[in-house]
């Protein structure tokens, strides 16, 4: 079977669409994750912010434990995500082409 180098072109030119980006928008994946990264940047604000009010004697230390508690909850999970990715990217790479 003999296959034609302008055949061959001519169906990855027709099937390349079908592999980029949607129009219209992004994937849900990618909502997904914007929302997580500005989630994790307004907590980190936050907490910031309780920090700058405890040492000037505007908040309490409770309040401040709170805050550095879902600091670091936050933090641990951007950790495991980023790992998680890593190994998938990893796993990828040493796929059999």
């Amino acid at each position: 079977m003999e296959v034609s180098t302008v055949l061959a072109a001519q169906k990855y030119t027709a099937s390349k669409p079908a592999t980029g980006p949607a129009e219209g928008g992004s994937e849900p994946s990618q909502n997904a994750f914007a929302g997580f990264a500005k989630e994790f940047a307004a907590t980190l604000r936050e907490s910031e912010d309780v920090a700058m009010a405890s040492m000037t004697g505007k908040a309490d230390s409770h309040t401040l434990v709170q805050a550095l508690a879902q600091t670091e909850l936050a933090v641990e999970t951007a950790v495991t995500v980023r790992d998680k990715v890593v190994e998938a990217y990893k796993e990828i790479l040493n796929m059999p082409v």
